[in-house]
């Protein structure tokens, strides 16, 4: 699914990479490894010209049903084992990058065949409270996600310096 949206910036957002979740107690394992990744991630601002469209892309994962799925397959599983993002989210995330891929398409997508793009896939990374720009478009985010983990990403044109 895509749609414009005007991005809601917060750079506390960034600080949840390092808060302490359960089996990681300094947060996020990719903190300061990855150039996409706080504290090397850039500013939405520094990376996208906030002056031209910018959009949403984002996908929907069953993930209720891949629990029920799971828990056929591994009856003794607990919960979390059963919602655990090793198992699902990188089929998650394959889904997003085809759905911008396809938005991207020059000659499919919906953009200007004339302008180059980017796409943010974390874009929490940037400073963008993801929770709050989805809800701009009535979409409601579930934290921790229950029955659906939505896949988020931010398209748009680089800014004249990120090019």
């Amino acid at each position: 699914m895509i749609a414009l949206v005007e991005p809601v910036l917060d750079a506390k957002v960034r600080c949840l990479c390092y808060r302490p979740y359960p089996g990681h107690p300094r947060g996020c394992p990719n903190y300061g490894k990855r150039d996409r990744c706080p504290p090397q991630a850039k500013h939405l601002s520094d990376v996208l010209d906030m002056a031209r469209p910018i959009w949403a892309v984002w996908t929907m994962f069953e993930l209720a049903a891949h629990r029920d799925k799971m828990l056929a397959l591994h009856p003794n599983w607990t919960r979390a084992q059963l919602d655990c993002c090793l198992y699902w989210q990188g089929t998650a995330r394959k889904r997003l990058r085809r759905e911008i891929a396809y938005c991207t398409d020059r000659n499919y997508g919906c953009f200007s065949t004339r302008e180059p793009y980017i796409a943010l896939d974390t874009p929490e990374a940037c400073g963008v409270n993801v929770t709050e720009t989805m809800a701009k478009l009535g979409v409601k985010l579930e934290w921790p996600p229950s029955i659906w983990a939505v896949q988020v990403a931010l398209v748009g044109t680089p800014r004249g310096d990120a090019r």
